[in-house]
């Protein structure tokens, strides 16, 4: 029998800092849905159009739509509800991996404590000022802090290191917005990392099925699957509203993963009033030490397939993609939904001033496969139509959490962001990009300019401009 979907139970069932995950009840729900016609993928679609958020039923029936002109239905919706929510923008950040000295010993990752290959490194001060200011040398604006977990990366250590970053300021380059990927910590913990003004504090499940989470992770404190489940309940009740959640493609069913990813959602939403700011979804790359059954890898057309089902589930939740995938899979899923994508990406420590040509897993968490330059990475975005964006005004204003939601409901979202991301955009073209580049992104301008039929809005936006050709910086609405 299936489980009748009522919006109110989690309300109901849900408490904070309390384990939420039913492996039998997201079993049930997919299982329920098995097969679906055509016709119930098209209410589904119908409903996601409108901007409502789906159920893990309606989810199920997404996930479970196998045939081809399902699928093409799915991704044309999930380009549809892109453009109408998000517009032409794709937000574009950098990772800096701060330490990879770790305790746990997971499968998967080249961090792993029982590798001994791997070369064990936390970077000093001068360390983060190199290589910060190599990021800020190529236009970067936002970027992820990535640790490993281990007692030496505590809140202070973190909150320190975050302090660094802002304070660093080479030429006209400077880091607006500085996210966390690290362990997750206590309630006072959270407390002292918000105080460093962090933006987003992201921590993946990785898997949501719980029996594989406690087979790919062997020891240490990430061991622990409710104390990882709720790690961003802590993040809440310590004043960080901003959160980022995510799951590896690759260890378990990815169906089953998805939907263990909307009940996430749920969950946020039932206790806090707030979803996510934003989902991950990596899939499992090559690593130093790598130990991982291929029965559950992803394909290259079910992994396209699920971007699009999430966009079409979550219409104003940021989905990020990273470097781990190829550029033709970036190219190709960007259309389907997602909002934030890395450039220029080098996980290596002190990769950003070192310069080596090719990848060396031994000094990696996993193997990127998208090695691109920020700027080839740019002028890609700009050739294909999109606006790419270093905005980090709704953070500074204080639009986070459900004030973010407030106004991105009503289509803040392209109404402002867009222009944000145009002029973040024209401080790239005048302080870092080549010739070629600056030409072809300053006609994406005056194209872009076009569409706005505000004219009042649209003078504001090019006076904007010619003051950031003038010298000024850091314009936003």
């Amino acid at each position: 029998m299936s489980i009748i979907y009522n919006p109110q139970q989690y309300k109901l069932a849900d408490k904070p800092m309390e384990s939420f995950i039913d492996a039998d009840e997201i079993h049930e729900i997919i299982g329920s849905h098995l097969n679906p016609s055509m016709e119930q993928v098209e209410a589904v679609i119908a409903k996601s159009l409108n901007k409502n958020r789906l159920s893990l039923q309606e989810t199920a029936i997404l996930v479970n739509a196998n045939e081809p002109e399902m699928v093409d239905a799915i991704k044309t919706a999930a380009k549809q509800l892109k453009e109408q929510v998000y517009g032409k923008r794709i937000v574009l950040f950098a990772p800096l991996y701060v330490g990879n000295l770790c305790i746990n010993d997971c499968t998967y990752c080249g961090f792993r404590s029982s590798n001994k290959k791997q070369e064990r490194l936390t970077l000093g001060k001068q360390d983060i000022i190199d290589q910060v200011v190599a990021l800020e040398d190529t236009g970067h604006k936002r970027l992820i802090l990535v640790y490993g977990e281990h007692p030496r990366y505590d809140a202070q250590f973190i909150a320190d290191t975050v302090k660094i970053v802002y304070d660093v300021k080479h030429e006209n380059g400077e880091i607006r917005r500085v996210n966390i990927n690290a362990a997750p910590l206590d309630v006072e913990g959270y407390k002292i990392v918000k105080e460093a003004g962090i933006g987003t504090y992201q921590i993946f499940q990785e898997t949501y099925h719980k029996p594989t989470y406690e087979k790919v992770h062997i020891k240490g404190t990430k061991k622990h699957f409710d104390w990882r489940l709720t790690g961003l309940d802590r993040a809440q009740e310590g004043g960080i509203d901003d959160v980022g959640i995510g799951a590896l493609f690759g260890l378990y069913d990815w169906r089953f993963e998805v939907v263990g990813l909307l009940r996430h959602v749920n969950h946020f939403e039932a206790v806090y009033n707030v979803g996510p700011h934003t989902i991950s979804f990596p899939r499992i790359q090559s690593a130093s030490g790598f130990e991982v059954d291929k029965k559950y890898e992803v394909s290259d057309a079910d992994f396209t397939k699920l971007v699009a089902i999430l966009r079409l589930a979550v219409p104003y939740t940021g989905l990020i993609l990273t470097a781990r995938e190829p550029g033709y899979i970036r190219d190709e899923i960007l259309q389907y939904g997602v909002s934030q994508i890395d450039g220029g990406t080098n996980i290596e420590m002190k990769g950003y001033t070192s310069h080596k040509e090719q990848q060396d897993l031994d000094h990696e968490q996993f193997e990127i496969c998208d090695d691109r330059s920020l700027n080839e990475v740019m002028e890609e975005l700009v050739e294909d139509g999109y606006i790419p964006s270093f905005c980090t005004a709704c953070y500074r204003l204080n639009r986070t959490g459900e004030h973010f939601m407030e106004f991105s409901v009503p289509g803040f979202i392209k109404r402002f962001c867009q222009p944000n991301a145009i002029l973040t955009l024209a401080e790239y073209l005048e302080d870092y990009a080549p010739a070629s580049t600056k030409e072809k992104g300053y006609q994406l301008i005056e194209d872009s300019l076009k569409d706005y039929e505000d004219e009042r809005f649209k003078g504001k936006l090019i006076e904007r401009l010619g003051k950031i050709k003038d010298g000024e910086r850091d314009l936003y609405f």
